[in-house]
């Protein structure tokens, strides 16, 4: 089972997040604040951006990174995927219950 990792501005990470979890493409998105410095355009750039941790399952994964694409702001926004070698037994349980 996937966890995903987002990249969002701040002003719009709730939104993605309330409509991942509405959508029944993640059980729950964590969110983070941090500051990210990149490249873009040729030039450095430094903004206030949001981490989105979305646990998911891997039926729903391809839906859920299309939702992200569809309402995500940014051009090329950050969707990684990170496939667990463990996790809590009963947390899965918990995830696959609430992910359609």
């Amino acid at each position: 089972m996937p966890t995903v990792y987002i990249t969002a501005p701040p002003e719009s990470a709730e939104s993605i997040a309330e409509r991942l979890v509405e959508d029944r493409l993640a059980a729950c998105v964590n969110r983070l604040s941090t500051s990210s410095t990149y490249r873009w355009d040729g030039e450095v750039q430094r903004e206030d951006e949001a981490v989105l941790l979305a646990k998911t399952t891997d039926e729903a994964y391809d839906a859920l990174v299309d939702r992200v694409r569809e309402i995500h702001p940014y051009d090329v926004p950050c969707i990684e995927r990170f496939d667990e070698s463990h996790v809590l037994e009963s947390f899965a349980g918990w995830r696959a219950e609430n992910v359609a």
